[in-house]
């Protein structure tokens, strides 16, 4: 069984003074993300790290400057992830505003490849005869593929942000901010970052060097692809990355984005002008995603490098299509996990602290998503397997963690322990993927779990919703609603605003059999308000005194204007 979560209030250190037009309630959600001054709060391009600070960045950038002035055939090689997939256009878009006349890219296939610069990857780009091969979101975990596009006498520059394992690919340059004894002050980069500094370096290069007769180009035309592929990546928005989201965002709300950034949002139903970071995680990046997942990542990263409106529309169609099947396809998986979870053999019906599930029938490029939905409902690692391919006896695996166990240093932990249990694996904290032979499910899952016992905190496994604390019944409003979607950007590390109330139960009926919608008054408050609820019918009726802890949302269906709370977690009021 697994405990119900419980509300906790975030603490609100001393903070201000504030401008008047900040609120209030902004001013204690934003103290209690540390951001306690207005100048704290003020995102300014101007003030993002220097490129210079990242280590290796001027050896990758004089080996650019050099494919670029000698007319070098550039391959980039990307990931099959959004991250990955802006990460590979923001490189080739980029690398062509620098002047590269010959740049090509390449994706792995996640069924015919495996995950980043394989040797089968390089076979298969072999017949392009690249002279420079520049990895983006991977390849520092790549060392046979490194070594066969080496053998080839191409030159490699690795650009990733994953953690390295002991031994590094023997590539002519390496840009990683997680490297050990890397300076560079944000370790929580993306590999659409990385790549994005790296081009930054390499116009400085240029510059000194005198390559610009007619003016520097503009790489700030980038910054969208940046922003979609950080706040899909969900690397820890701190202050840096807060700057490259906000700036893209800024980018995309004034219509100065890539065409197939804008397609993918007209298909999604999303209105640029007003487009925020969830935004991006629930309509944009999984549509791109979803290319990687079931089909090839080449077709998101066509679209986003397509020029031509009418031919970025298509593309975003066709992944709008794929993203569907995806839906249908992932809610199959959650369901039949579920089903694994439910007969778990557990005599006192406790599950153990990380659970590893595997399904014959589940696809590999869902098998992330799934683990990804069961952490959060079980609030417990998760690791969901699925054969390589069909029929295979390899299986992959993805891993989701939880704050207080890094999955990649547990996983790095069971290898040392049981040599030649899993293949490959690589990843970060909170998420990670690995490969391990079927008939070594069982051992590894009982390795795992192990590790998971002797370095988390069972008290880190009960569930806990930070709230920032009750509205008054005056600040349910539109100008509050307004003023927390634009204050952010939200996301991992920087969490958008949840707050707690009672309320009275005025009303309730039951949406599509799975969700709740309520009619609520908060107290000191006359009017009604809406609540949704998703997932949230259990089939027994709402209690008639209930605290909520909510996201307060515009409601704008159907042209009103107006509020509704997005309930994140229901309980009765003794």
């Amino acid at each position: 069984m697994i405990p119900a979560p419980r509300i906790r209030r975030r603490e609100v250190p001393a903070h201000g003074p504030w401008p008047g037009h900040v609120p209030p309630v902004l001013q204690r959600i934003y103290a209690a993300r540390g951001v306690t001054s207005p100048e704290q709060a003020e995102l300014r391009l101007a003030r993002l790290l220097a490129p210079e600070l990242l280590g290796g960045i001027d050896r990758a950038a004089e080996l650019l400057m050099a494919a670029i002035r000698e007319n070098r055939h550039i391959v980039v090689a990307g990931d099959f992830d959004c991250d990955g997939a802006t990460g590979t256009a923001v490189a080739v878009r980029g690398l062509r505003l620098l002047g590269a006349r010959r740049v090509s890219f390449r994706v792995p296939h996640r069924i015919e490849h495996g995950y980043g610069l394989s040797p089968a990857l390089v076979e298969a780009i072999a017949p392009t005869a690249p002279d420079l091969l520049l990895t983006v979101d991977s390849g520092i975990a790549c060392l046979a593929g490194v070594a066969a596009a080496k053998a080839r006498g191409w030159q490699v520059l690795v650009t990733d942000h994953h953690l390295p394992g002991p031994r590094l690919p023997a590539a002519d340059a390496i840009v990683n901010p997680n490297l050990e004894g890397d300076a560079f002050p944000s370790k929580a980069l993306a590999g659409v970052g990385v790549v994005f500094y790296l081009l930054l370096a390499t116009r400085r290069c240029m510059r000194e060097a005198g390559l610009f007769a007619g003016g520097e180009p503009d790489l700030s035309a980038l910054l969208d692809l940046v922003a979609v592929g950080t706040v899909a990546d969900l690397v820890p928005l701190d202050y840096n990355n807060r700057l490259l989201v906000s700036a893209g965002l800024k980018r995309l709300r004034q219509g100065q984005c890539q065409p197939g950034l804008r397609a993918l949002a007209e298909v999604s139903q999303r209105r640029l002008d007003r487009l925020t970071a969830s935004d991006i995680g629930f309509a944009l990046a999984p549509r791109i995603n979803a290319a990687g997942r079931l089909e090839d990542m080449g077709l998101g990263i066509e679209c986003l490098l397509s020029d031509d409106p009418a031919r970025a529309r298509h593309l975003a169609e066709v992944l709008d299509g794929i993203n569907a099947e995806r839906k249908g396809l992932q809610q199959q998986m959650v369901d039949e996990a579920d089903a694994l979870v439910a007969r778990w053999p557990a005599p006192d019906g406790a599950l153990p602290p990380v659970l590893s599930l595997f399904d014959a029938g589940w696809h590999p490029g869902v098998v992330g998503l799934v683990a990804s939905r069961l952490k959060d409902r079980l609030h417990r690692p998760v690791v969901a397997f699925a054969p390589a391919d069909e029929g295979s006896d390899l299986l992959r695996g993805s891993a989701r963690s939880i704050p207080g166990l890094h999955i990649r240093d547990a996983l790095a932990a069971v290898d040392a322990r049981h040599p030649g249990l899993i293949g490959k694996f690589g990843g970060h904290a909170m998420a990670a993927g690995l490969s391990l032979p079927r008939t070594g499910l069982d051992a590894f899952r009982s390795a795992l779990e192990a590790q998971v016992r002797a370095s988390l905190d069972e008290a880190l496994l009960l569930r806990e919703i930070a709230s920032d604390g009750p509205l008054a019944g005056d600040e349910f409003g539109r100008e509050l609603a307004e003023a927390l979607r634009l204050a952010g950007p939200w996301g991992q590390g920087f969490p958008e605003p949840v707050f707690d109330n009672d309320f009275e139960l005025l009303d309730f009926r039951v949406l599509g059999e799975r969700h709740l919608k309520l009619t609520v008054l908060a107290e000191g408050r006359r009017e009604p308000l809406q609540a949704i609820h998703f997932g949230g019918w259990t089939g027994t009726p709402p209690p008639g005194r209930l605290r909520l802890a909510y996201q307060l949302e515009l409601d704008d269906f159907r042209g009103r204007r107006d509020i509704q709370l997005l309930v994140r977690h229901l309980e009765p009021v003794a």
